[in-house]
Order: C-alpha cells, then structure tokens, then sequence
C-alpha cells in the first residue's frame, strides 16, 4: 500500500463564516487528491470511472488561512465495485481531519458499475 501526499495553503475562499476551512473544501481536498492518486498509479485511463458511494468524515481541529496542510491518501481495500480510500489532513503532526470513502468504479462507456479488475487492484495494494 502506498500513500500519496499533497501540500496546499488554505486561502481565503476555502473559509466560512466563522473564518476556518469550510466542510464543503475538506471534500473537495478528499476528492482532488484521490484523483492525482489515480492518474499517478493508473495513468489516463479513461475506458474507468469512480464516482463516490459514501464518504464518512471526522474533523479533530480547524484549519485557517495560510495554514499549510499535508493530504495523505491510500486504498485500503479494494473488492467486488468498490474501492474504499483512506485520506488523512494533518497540520504539522496534528491531525485536522480524516475520511475514509466508498468508491465505486463504472464501465466509462456504459456507466455502469463495474468489478475491479486484478490488474488495477495491484497497482494500488
């Protein structure tokens, strides 16, 4: 299992109205980074989709403007359709928040779902 890191800095857009990173943005980071993760591994394959299934996410601490936050993402497991993402958001060594979520792949041509195959699952376990 290997894991894929991103750097960003929280900018203004991404706060609410009590001035720290919004809920919405921490999915947003989830999804960004688990896609960099994909096309680093798996390259431009476009006949795959994944869309998500479900995401379960716990917040440990705000994050505000000018913090600069490590994304750590890797697949756990992958079975079946699915394939289930572990993302972590830290601040230094403290943990802002963490996710773990269902995705799904789907036959890009069809749009429906689709087992994974072995030789995907290998690239990622």
């Amino acid at each position: 299992m290997e894991k894929h890191s991103l750097t960003i800095t929280v900018e203004e857009a991404d706060l609410d109205d009590l001035n720290h990173v919004n809920n919405v943005v921490y999915l947003r980071w989830v999804q960004e980074v688990a896609g960099k993760h994909w096309f680093k591994k798996a390259g431009k394959d476009l006949s795959v989709l994944w869309v998500v299934r479900k995401h379960e996410i716990e917040y440990f601490q705000p994050a505000f403007k000018g913090d600069v936050l490590s994304l750590s993402t890797w697949v756990e497991k992958m079975e079946g359709l699915s394939s289930f993402r572990r993302v972590e958001i830290r601040k230094g060594e403290s943990l802002i928040c963490r996710c773990l979520s269902n995705w799904i792949m789907l036959d890009a041509k069809t749009m429906r779902p689709k087992r994974i195959p072995a030789e995907i699952s290998t690239l990622f376990i």
